[in-house]
């Protein structure tokens, strides 16, 4: 079977390996353009890109997937299914209409919850103990398309979007193995999603990564583990923008008796164990930090050559 894949993070190249070692004529890897990246804006070529080149695959990689020329290039390539991953760009109709077996998508959540760009890191922020894999077909809107099969796997405490990005990725190259049959047989079973249940998980802001301390020391927790090891979570020390790479809740005062007694944000205790600051509801333990201009380190390193006394407030004097 003639197949066109289109992904570009490293949470797709499972999905891309999986095809090629399976036997698939794997026409072509559709990816999105090299961009800037690092401090120096060296061009870089997605994840995506450099798998399918290690394969030995043609790669495309169009600016708009909308564009007449970049449909066309589809078309001329004849796939009679097209797979994607984390590709990044919605399908016109002209696309999904090209392949006789039509469109599927490997998508990292069990939907309807979570359709949209940020779906595992935002099952980690809003505090979700499952997430999981759907492969859906493909329709206009944005992961509205049929479902076809689900994997669900739990999330803990110590996984942060980057472990569930890895673990997700190979449930769903797993799952992408186990149900390419039934498509190519004609057996495969599609249930419609259930629209009243749809939640949305939008690409992720810079407003996002900001804590906010007014919020609860496990709604702050979940903040940083859904931005790590990615963006980060921030606040402002100084004035400056001050990044919180792990931290953890910490059992205390009574929430009234938080709220009541000290300003959130507050500096209770910074010491060999980390920073205590004052959530709006119970205490945040942070554990590694990245002060600016600096690399990530624990608290505990960074305190032996700087001095943060109890009651020095985080979050005051910055802006995005």
């Amino acid at each position: 079977m003639r197949i066109v894949f289109m992904g570009t993070p490293d949470f797709a190249v499972p999905s891309l390996r999986l095809l090629a070692e399976s036997g698939f004529e794997i026409a072509a890897v559709v990816t999105q353009p090299d961009r800037p990246k690092g401090r120096k804006k060296t061009l870089t070529p997605p994840p995506v890109k450099e798998a399918a080149l290690s394969l030995g695959l043609p790669v495309l990689q169009p600016e708009r997937m909308r564009s007449p020329e970049a449909v066309e290039s589809i078309r001329e390539l004849g796939p009679e299914l097209i797979v994607t991953a984390a590709y990044g760009q919605i399908l016109p109709k002209a696309v999904l209409d090209i392949p006789r077996l039509g469109c599927i998508n490997v998508h990292g959540s069990l939907l309807p919850k979570y359709r949209g760009g940020a779906p595992i890191q935002r099952s980690i922020m809003n505090g979700e103990r499952s997430t999981g894999v759907t492969i859906m077909y493909m329709a206009e809107g944005l992961d509205t398309g049929d479902m076809i099969s689900v994997v669900e796997l739990p999330i803990g405490d110590d996984d942060t979007s980057g472990t569930m990005f890895e673990k997700l990725s190979a449930a769903g190259a797993k799952l992408l193995g186990e149900t390419l049959p039934s498509i190519v047989d004609g057996t495969a079973k599609a249930v419609p999603q259930n629209d009243d249940e749809a939640t949305y998980a939008p690409n992720l802001t810079r407003d996002d990564e900001r804590m906010d301390w007014s919020r609860s020391a496990r709604e702050l927790f979940n903040q940083v583990r859904g931005l790590s090891p990615m963006a980060g979570a921030f606040t402002f020390l100084s004035g400056e923008v001050f990044k919180v790479r792990a931290c953890e809740p910490v059992a205390g005062k009574t929430e009234a008796a938080n709220a009541a007694s000290v300003r959130p944000g507050t500096v209770i205790d910074a010491g060999t164990n980390g920073i205590l600051v004052q959530a709006g509801a119970g205490r945040l333990l942070l554990t590694e930090i990245q002060p600016a201009g600096k690399r990530a380190m624990s608290a505990a390193e960074w305190l032996k050559g700087a001095r943060l006394e109890p009651g020095t407030v985080f979050g005051e004097g910055g802006a995005i």
